[in-house]
């Protein structure tokens, strides 16, 4: 290994993000978080845990949902987003530098950086496929299943990726503009959801559930473990490449009580206030077998405001799937400068695209075990190279950093296994609990058992590094 490494220009050309430029905490990180996670595509499935059916969650009664979501929202503030916050706010750089310590300054062109980028069109045709859902619902049956893969449906959601894409790129400062007022809308339809419902779901009963009833949900041997593990994937899953993001949101907070209080405000509240309305609404209607939460907008509400409701939850997403696309082209320039942004991220549109059409972008709770298997390791491996520096960021490391890559690939594997395995028609031999938080133990875990055995490679230097 070269004594003088040469530092690759995205790393030696990074420059700190200065104190005077930072603004306070609950108009950057919380403002941010929350539209993260007021938005309708998580709320509206965490009755069923992402797994399309009325039992999910709710399979051994609302007080254990509700708390197996608290736990699920402290989870994601303390491990996920914590570390990457305070690496964010001490540094004031990017993700894609600030993982060069735990993945090497040329494994950074890779992790996290462009991982991000590419899973960002993973996010935009969620975005894409139930925004398409709701506008289409109106002009069809009225009912969601029904109306998901029709032509109409399909053509939605194109045109909306397609949209998104370009204003991404050429006009996201107008979408900005706009987008912190979006999280009013899905507050004000939920406040209204759960004013109508909360009457009706003291009477709650899990065991008449159609689902519950003919499977529940267990996991070794225990419908309440399984509920906590079904949970705590679903959001954990959801949450994970937010809660890596969190190094850009720290690098806009002046000190570690403003990211705390980011992520107590616009992580730890909204998660549990939406979700927590999201179970009792599917709990007042429980009777009816519908699975999500937006699907009884029609049920709950008349069929006239329930549209526009539909249409206002759809319209609030559109930001989001700007940002994706902006995101992603901004990783994906970082690692490869030389690329033409309309080109990558046309293809990645493209890949988007094929996903709403196959209906794959639906499968909610599949593509949130995808994501935090994938993230899941990287928050693992970070939060221990974190604590192994003293609680500092550890500057970047020459080449491939061993014991980073290989806690990662571990993680990987075990935050994936059930769904490869399941999916190939196989069946796994034992049960792995809640794979985004497996995937995270395991990363931590073996980066320090890597980092103590020597497996990190050399620390270079960066001039222009903070430390606090």
């Amino acid at each position: 290994m070269s004594q003088n490494p040469q530092l690759p220009d995205y790393v030696a050309s990074a420059q700190p993000n200065p104190q005077n430029k930072r603004a306070g905490w609950l108009t950057t990180t919380a403002a941010g978080y929350a539209g993260v996670m007021l938005w309708f595509a998580f709320w509206q499935d965490v009755p069923t845990g992402g797994q399309g059916v009325s039992g999910g969650t709710l399979a051994s009664g609302l007080p254990l949902a509700i708390g197996a979501l608290i736990l699920a929202a402290l989870l994601c503030h303390f491990l996920y987003y914590l570390v990457p916050g305070l690496l964010g706010m001490k540094t004031g750089l990017p993700l894609a530098v600030v993982g060069t310590s735990t993945y090497g300054v040329t494994g950074g062109y890779l992790m996290p950086g462009l991982l991000m980028g590419l899973l960002q069109f993973g996010w935009l045709s969620v975005n894409a496929y139930f925004a398409g859902l709701l506008l289409a619902d109106p002009f069809l049956a009225g009912n969601l299943k029904e109306a998901a893969g029709t032509p109409l449906h399909c053509g939605i959601g194109i045109v909306w990726a397609l949209i998104a894409m370009f204003i991404g790129l050429k006009g996201i400062q107008y979408v900005g503009k706009i987008s912190s007022f979006m999280p009013i809308i899905p507050i004000v339809i939920l406040v209204i959801l759960l004013v109508k419902t909360i009457g009706a779901a003291g009477s709650f009963d899990a065991a008449k559930i159609p689902d519950v009833a003919e499977n529940g949900v267990k996991l070794y041997g225990s419908q309440s473990l399984g509920v906590v593990s079904l949970m705590c994937t679903y959001v954990i899953g959801f949450f994970a490449t937010a809660g890596a993001a969190g190094v850009g949101f720290g690098s806009a907070n002046q000190d570690k009580k403003a990211v705390q209080m980011g992520g107590l405000v616009g992580v730890v509240l909204p998660t549990i206030a939406s979700g927590s309305i999201a179970l009792i609404v599917v709990a007042s209607q429980s009777h009816s077998g519908v699975a999500s939460t937006t699907s009884l907008l029609n049920t709950i509400l008349d069929d006239k405001f329930g549209a526009v409701c539909m249409f206002l939850l759809a319209i609030s997403a559109f930001p989001s799937a700007c940002f994706c696309t902006l995101i992603a082209a901004d990783c994906i320039k970082t690692s490869f400068p030389k690329i033409n942004p309309w080109v990558s991220c046309g293809l990645g549109v493209l890949a988007a695209i094929i996903l709403v059409v196959t209906g794959l972008a639906g499968e909610a709770g599949a593509v949130f075990t995808v994501i935090g298997a994938s993230f899941g390791p990287i928050c693992g491996a970070m939060a221990a190279d974190y604590f192994l520096s003293g609680k500092k960021w550890a500057g970047p490391r020459a080449g491939f950093n061993p014991a980073g890559w290989l806690s990662w690939l571990f993680g990987f594997i075990v935050g994936g296994a059930t769904l490869v395995v399941t999916n190939l028609g196989g069946t796994m031999p034992f049960e792995i609990p809640c794979p985004p938080l497996s995937a995270f133990i395991v990363g931590f875990v073996l980066y320090l058992i890597f980092a103590k055995a020597g497996l990190e490679s050399q620390k270079l230097n960066l001039p222009q590094r903070i430390d606090n």
